[in-house]
């Protein structure tokens, strides 16, 4: 199993469709077999999920995510698990080990008004910005 991880310094880049690369786990779905850092090269919201699927990725671990990018995820088969932060690698082993702690609801709804990243105001959530949920 092949799972993506919004990716930046070693930790969960918090807005999907501004992440400039992932973190790529090769799995056999109880242990990390390998890993690389892939550089996206500019692609977009709706260009990332083609970008992964091309990849073979079948899971994503992210930060705050927008309703399109969930669709268009959701129609190229990955799964996703948003509202994480902290260390990538330590949420893909979380993950492995089915102890992810991760926000399903999680949405960047800002994209309409703003377009920084999600750090910098509310995603969908008035009390925290999308990086306050652990891995």
């Amino acid at each position: 199993m092949n799972i993506a991880v919004t990716y930046e310094n070693g930790e969960i880049f918090q807005h999907f469709g501004h992440t400039e690369q992932f973190r790529v786990y090769e799995t056999d779905g109880k242990s990390i077999l390998s890993k690389k850092t892939v550089a996206t090269l500019g692609s977009g919201h709706g260009a990332l999920a083609g970008f992964l699927k091309n990849l073979g990725v079948e899971t994503l671990i992210c930060g705050g995510i927008g309703g399109g990018a969930r669709q268009a995820l959701g129609e190229a088969g990955i799964r996703i698990f948003a509202g994480c932060s902290g260390s990538a690698d330590d949420a893909v082993s979380a993950l492995l080990a089915g102890k992810l702690v991760y926000n399903p609801n999680e949405l960047c709804n800002h994209h309409d008004e703003h377009h920084g990243d999600c750090g910098e105001h509310g995603c969908g959530h008035h009390d925290h910005s999308c990086g306050d949920h652990c891995c």
